[in-house]
């Protein structure tokens, strides 16, 4: 899959060719695989642009501004959309792109599964992983591995609850500090 940036390179706006410099920018520095396609010098690049944005985030003149984004035919979007996706680390969703191992957003995937796994071990109470024989054959049974995960659980809520007794504690020795230097 190859992301399509549709950029006007004789563009006379100053604040386009920034927000192109920043999409073009941001994708090379993460070797993303894109293709420019530009859309002042070639009048199929731009209709074939205005055409293949959804009616529904072209602005209210009705003619889309460069960038605009598509992972092959799918459109992504414009570069406001794409700026919100990076500060939310979601870019590689926006793309349409798997996450590279170890990037944040894979990160978030993968805590995103355990809350998931988390959750149906509540509801089930059962084998989270599949059925008890594969379990019974390495030696462990899925209570014991119930047991483990619960453990596991127990901690982590353990470790939560103390870092936010951390951050709550000098928040209140500032408002404590800041009384006191009114009643002063």
């Amino acid at each position: 899959m190859v992301i399509k940036v549709f950029v006007a390179t004789s563009s006379g706006s100053i604040a386009i060719r920034k927000k192109q410099q920043e999409v073009v920018g941001f994708l090379e520095a993460n070797k993303i695989d894109f293709k420019e396609f530009d859309i002042a010098g070639d009048e199929d690049n731009r209709r074939w642009m205005r055409e293949n944005v959804p009616g529904e985030k072209k602005p209210q003149n009705g003619i889309p501004l460069p960038p605009q984004i598509f992972n092959e035919e799918q459109y992504c979007g414009d570069f406001d959309s794409f700026f919100s996706a990076k500060e939310e680390n979601i870019i590689y969703s926006f793309l349409g792109l798997a996450p590279p191992p170890g990037s944040k957003e894979t990160e978030k995937a993968e805590e995103s599964g355990q809350h998931e796994a988390q959750k149906e071990g509540n509801e089930d109470e059962g084998d989270l992983t599949g059925s008890p024989e594969k379990h019974e054959e390495e030696g462990e049974t899925a209570t014991e591995e119930t047991e483990e995960i619960t453990a596991e659980e127990a901690e982590g809520e353990a470790e939560e609850e103390e870092a936010e007794k951390e951050v709550e504690e000098p928040g209140e020795e500032e408002e404590e500090g800041g009384e006191e230097e009114e009643d002063s």
